[in-house]
């Protein structure tokens, strides 16, 4: 997955290993195609771009599916389950932000790489995806995301409208999710979002 939507902002892109770029053509995927992370998540891979066998036994198992056909075409249920279930999308979003962590001792992810990660993790249909990727690129006040601020993002873009109205100001919401509400807010009020 490294090279395709997700990468280091700190090493140059690079093409996924023939083998992750062998298996995701084998299963009709581009290898930064949302359900490729959603694969790493069932196989509870350890390396980026990188699937090992019994990492893959692991996801087939967890799927119930024996060959490649079934594995491809058991991604799409994994992600409208995924994305039904707040819980399992917690647990999917922790997975992938750790996942994302390349570096030994890395506790932080710098935005650009979050913002890449949010566009993946966040299902294409979500209100914020589009406006909160907008509003990361816009801010210039944070240049890293902790995993508390991760999760605060992940969780509130699944349970706040899109025009943020849910929100309320002593709402418990890491500040960068404050920040992006206000932002909303101002762009709406001037007619914009």
């Amino acid at each position: 997955m490294e090279g395709g939507g997700l990468r280091s902002s700190r090493r140059p892109p690079s093409p996924p290993p023939p083998g992750v770029e062998a298996l995701c053509a084998d299963l009709g995927l581009d290898p930064s195609d949302r359900r490729v992370l959603l694969l790493a998540w069932a196989a509870r891979a350890a390396r980026m771009g990188y699937f090992s066998r019994p990492e893959l036994s692991r996801a087939g198992a967890a799927l119930r599916a024996n060959t490649l056909p079934a594995l491809a075409a058991a991604l799409g249920p994994l992600a409208a389950s995924t994305d039904a279930s707040p819980s399992q999308f917690a647990a999917f979003a922790a997975f992938a932000f750790q996942y994302c962590l390349t570096d030994p001792g890395q506790r932080l992810l710098p935005l650009a790489d979050a913002s890449s990660l949010l566009a993946v993790v966040l299902p294409p249909a979500n209100p914020h995806r589009g406006t909160m990727l907008e509003f990361l690129g816009a801010q210039t006040e944070y240049r890293t995301v902790t995993a508390d601020t991760w999760a605060g993002v992940t969780r509130f873009a699944l349970r706040v409208d899109a025009g943020c109205d849910a929100h309320a100001d002593d709402d418990a919401w890491p500040v960068l999710v404050d920040n992006y509400v206000d932002w909303v807010r101002a762009a709406r009020a001037k007619g914009g979002a």
